[in-house]
């Protein structure tokens, strides 16, 4: 079932992709071909930090190098919201309406603004990748962006995340409220130990300054 999801879920940010650039002349940055990660930096001069960009996300961990430091605990306050799915094209993306689930490291508060899923991930481990990694995007009052990576294995299927993929919009653009609400703490471990390191956002503009966390248990079994 998941294996089917997930294809259905790249056939989805591919045909998301061939309808979105037929809607202009400007070429559309995507994954394949001549727009592929690799010439975003010259597909405009807004994108041009993808190319010259010194800390540039995703990254690959590898675990024997990573800096064993003590690193601030985390304060993860997901609650059910409100939720739109939406296809934007690139990718299944859930924008959370109430904006009442938060993250606080440091005394300091992120807002979960959405969260969206790439399959495979992006991020790799010691060189692997993992069938699906989910973003959840956190903002700041000052602006501030905080990404928590959760790397998926494929297991057991989780009745919240079904709900989302059974409401996926098939055209770029379009957009779905789920009927009920949505609490993103059924997505994540409840064990809270992590990478961390200073990137950027993985799809243009490639803005830098994303505090990147990488939680190093692997959701499976009856998370997915």
């Amino acid at each position: 079932m998941m294996k089917k999801l997930l294809s259905t879920a790249a056939a989805l940010l591919v045909s998301g992709f061939i309808l979105s650039g037929c809607s202009t002349t400007e070429k559309h940055w995507g994954y394949t071909g001549d727009v592929s990660p690799e010439y975003w930096g010259g597909l405009s001069d807004k994108f041009k930090t993808c190319a010259v960009g010194q800390k540039q996300s995703p990254v690959n961990i590898q675990v024997q190098k990573a800096t064993d430091k003590d690193l601030p605990a985390l304060n993860i306050n997901y609650l059910a919201s409100k939720a739109t799915v939406v296809n934007n094209g690139h990718s299944i993306q859930t924008d959370l309406t109430d904006e009442n689930s938060t993250l606080t490291i440091n005394g300091k508060v992120y807002t979960l603004k959405q969260f969206h899923f790439h399959s495979p991930s992006e991020n790799t481990i010691d060189g692997q990748y993992l069938p699906l990694e989910g973003h959840f995007v956190h903002v700041a009052k000052d602006g501030g962006i905080v990404v928590v990576a959760v790397l998926y294995e494929i297991g057991g299927e989780n009745a919240q995340l079904a709900d989302i993929w059974a409401g996926m919009p098939e055209k770029a653009g379009e957009k779905v409220k789920l009927k009920a609400k949505f609490n993103p703490a059924t997505l994540i471990s409840s064990k809270q130990s992590y990478y961390s390191f200073e990137g950027s956002l993985t799809t243009p503009p490639c803005t830098e300054g994303v505090d990147w966390i990488v939680l190093k248990a692997y959701c499976s079994g009856q998370l997915i």
